[in-house]
């Protein structure tokens, strides 16, 4: 085999090496400009006000650019600039999706805790990683992973929820790699710092979301105080309610919505139960409630209402988080309307005066999920600003590696 013979076939089979990835781009694998045109076409006509911020000579200079350069791209890479542009809509409920996409994820969750990205759930493999602080990824510092990550996330309303959804995209492998922060795209060296200050390195590799989800064991910090315990007997996962022990207080967890039917019962075991039980507290709790049908939060307030033995003037309390999104911070700010509550927590993922109702379409090639909103809901008077906790509580690293809800156990320390 002559020397040219055996250049030729190295080079061969070095581009077919590396166009061998998941989202590496093939001729006849997907039609990107004509999901770009329907994208583009998708959401001018269905979107409510799809240039309220960015204007529409922007949006389509940016469009252009990603049109133009297709055939150089590959296919995650074209998906993320997608994303930058769709963030430029400025609404949470305005993003691209990845839930139809073959995407990886390192095996570890964060959670940005008193200014630390802390980890809070990891594969048993790697449980020694649990509380520690992570502080870069191929040694590229976490400010700067961080920040670039922050710019791509979506379902981003505010600051707040910018933060959560940072923590929430930064362990997906495609993205990392696409955003030139990993060498490798399924494997890097994540560096973390344990309480000592000590470096510690681990290389992890990315799994495939549903081998994720359906294979692997995990360890996660949870936390909670004694006095409240989940019924054994209730209904729902997502919405269920508790006495508080030693108080004359309700807990009711609401984290999700049932059907307006579903609702109306619950509302009517509620309802008697605070009134066979004299209570006169409530603690509505929407810090992990991501957002449902508003109306059927609505129908909460009412059978709430008709419980007497609450104490109206001060006896109503409703967590918020930054992760209380979309429907749920609607509801939050209702609540304070409608049942006098006091809001306590931190700011809310959301704004309470938005674009919201979300809906979606698929692109037919690539079969990526774009998200919209269809309606304008304005339920405070400052728009593009989260719902304000009256008593502003945040959770402690302390309390979190000792399980203790640090929001929980101030509130009920008050009654």
């Amino acid at each position: 085999m002559n020397s040219f013979l055996k250049v030729a076939i190295n080079f061969l089979a070095a581009v077919l090496l590396s166009s061998n990835g998941l989202f590496a781009q093939t001729p006849n694998k997907i039609k990107w400009k004509e999901d770009l045109e329907i994208y583009k076409k998708s959401l001018e006509q269905k979107h409510i006000d799809l240039y309220n911020t960015v204007t529409k000579d922007e949006f389509e200079n940016e469009w252009n650019t990603i049109y133009k350069n297709v055939e150089t791209l590959n296919d995650f890479e074209i998906i993320l600039k997608l994303m930058h542009l769709t963030r430029r809509v400025n609404d949470g409920h305005t993003s691209v999706s990845l839930r139809n996409m073959p995407i990886h994820r390192f095996p570890f969750e964060v959670k940005f805790i008193d200014d630390k990205w802390r980890v809070v759930k990891v594969s048993n493999e790697h449980s020694n990683l649990l509380k520690l602080s992570l502080v870069a990824i191929d040694d590229v510092p976490i400010e700067e992973l961080s920040t670039k990550v922050s710019e791509a996330a979506q379902f981003v309303e505010n600051e707040h929820s910018q933060i959560v959804r940072t923590g929430e995209y930064m362990n997906i492998s495609e993205l990392l790699y696409a955003l030139h922060i990993t060498k490798k795209e399924h494997q890097a060296v994540f560096t973390f710092l344990d309480t000592n200050n000590q470096k510690i390195n681990a290389t992890l590799i990315a799994i495939d979301t549903d081998s994720l989800i359906k294979t692997t064991d995990f360890v996660h910090l949870t936390v909670g105080i004694p006095e409240i315990i989940k019924p054994n007997d209730s209904s729902f996962n997502y919405l269920w309610f508790t006495p508080i022990k030693n108080t004359k207080a309700l807990y009711i967890n609401f984290e999700s919505y049932p059907t307006f039917e579903e609702m109306q019962v619950f509302g009517g075991k509620l309802v008697s139960y605070i009134s066979k039980n004299q209570l006169e507290q409530t603690v509505i709790d929407m810090r992990n409630n991501g957002g449902g049908d508003l109306y059927v939060g609505v129908v909460l307030a009412y059978a709430l209402n008709l419980a007497d033995s609450i104490d109206w003037k001060n006896g109503v309390f409703v967590l918020t988080s930054d992760k209380t999104f979309s429907a749920g911070t609607s509801n939050a700010a209702l609540f304070k309307q409608l049942l006098n509550a006091k809001l306590v927590g931190q700011p809310t993922g959301s704004n309470p005066t938005g674009y919201q109702d979300m809906d979606s379409f698929t692109l037919p090639s690539s079969k990526l999920v774009i998200t919209y909103s269809k309606r304008l809901f304005r339920l405070s008077d400052k728009a593009n600003t989260a719902l304000q906790p009256d008593i502003i509580i945040n959770q402690k690293e302390n309390d979190l590696f000792n399980n203790i809800d640090t929001v929980l156990k101030v509130l009920i320390n008050r009654f």
